[in-house]
Order: structure tokens, then sequence, then C-alpha cells
């Protein structure tokens, strides 16, 4: 296999678009189900969206440890790992009862800081410079699929009541997290953008 699909990294990102859309399509299942009928989708989504996130550390650490860093890789990684996490948030806002943890209004900044980051980051390569996540955006990436698949984990399973009490508002506290995680890594990429196009300006 040639082209950008010739190493492994690149090969899981686009494996992992492609189980995106396999994610959504259960989630769409579920929406059109009560939950009682559909605890099997449910936790089929759950385990689905756990491999999913495992497998954006995996290419990374793949292509670090075989020098495969490439464009396309920097560019088609945080996509998909967008398209993952905004479009399964955007299906949970529409669905009762998971859209008791996640307001809307969190997903839209999500979304717009997504949208910010992307525009940042095609304007630099574009100019020749390199913009690789940073260590706050991989932090930020890891709690809102942490939120994400706790919302899923809190209905995938009949819970006794006294487990569900306890988690419930540690799952709300990480959709908190991951709000003010995804804003500050925002203010965070701003300022390298900055930085990057003074430096290659000199």
């Amino acid at each position: 296999m040639k082209g950008v699909f010739q190493h492994w990294p690149n090969r899981i990102t686009a494996s992992r678009f492609v189980g995106a859309l396999v994610l959504f399509t259960l989630l769409a299942l579920i929406e059109a189900e009560a939950l009682a009928q559909s605890r099997a989708l449910i936790q089929g989504a759950f385990w689905l969206f756990v491999i999913l996130a495992a497998t954006d550390a995996l290419d990374g650490y793949l292509a670090r440890r075989d020098k495969h860093v490439t464009a396309f890789g920097r560019i088609a990684d945080p996509f998909t790992d967008k398209v993952l996490i905004v479009g399964t948030m955007i299906f949970l806002t529409t669905m009762d009862p998971f859209a008791a943890w996640l307001p809307p209004w969190i997903v839209v900044l999500v979304l717009a800081r997504e949208f910010l980051v992307t525009g940042l980051r095609g304007y630099v390569e574009s100019v020749g410079g390199e913009f690789p996540a940073d260590t706050f955006g991989k932090i930020k990436m890891i709690i809102q699929c942490i939120a994400v698949g706790g919302i899923l984990f809190m209905e995938a399973f009949p819970w006794p009541a006294t487990w569900y009490g306890f988690w419930d508002p540690v799952v709300h506290l990480l959709v908190w997290g991951t709000l003010f995680a995804t804003l500050g890594s925002g203010v965070t990429y701003v300022m390298r953008t900055a930085r990057i196009l003074r430096e290659l300006d000199r």
C-alpha cells in the first residue's frame, strides 16, 4: 500500500474515522428506541467509543516511535478526533437521559474552539509551519474522552441507585473540566500561533 496509508499510524487514523461513523449509526439507533430497549446498543456504543479513543493514543505513539510523523497525520489525526468527540457530543445533547449531563451551550463552545484551532492549524501549515498538538491539547482530548465515555458508561448498565448517585456528580465535574480544558487549550493555541508566525517572519 502506497501513499499516505503506507504506514500504520495513518491507517489507524482512517480506521478511527470510519469507526466514528459506525458509532454515530449506533447512537442514531439508540435515539429511535426507548432506553430499556436500547441498553445493548448503548453498551455497544460505549465499548466502541472506548476503543476509538484508545486508538488516538496508539497512532500518535506509533508515528513518533517509527518516525512516521507526516503532514497528513498532523491534519487528519486532530480532524478525526474532532469528528469523534464533537459528533458524539451533539448526539448526546439530543437524547434523553444523556442530555442531562451535557447542555447544548457547552457543545457550542467546544465546537467554536475546534473550528478556531482547525483554522489556525490550516493557516500555519499553509505558510510552511508545523502545528502538532501540544500537551494542553492532548490533556484536553483525554478529559473530553473520559467525560463523553463517562456519560455513556452511566447509561450503558443498570447500576444500583447508590452507585449511580455517587458517579453522577463525578460525570458532571468531568463535563465542566472538559469545558475549561477546551477553552484553556484554545487560548494556548492562539498564543502559539502568534509565536510561530513571528518566527516565520524573521
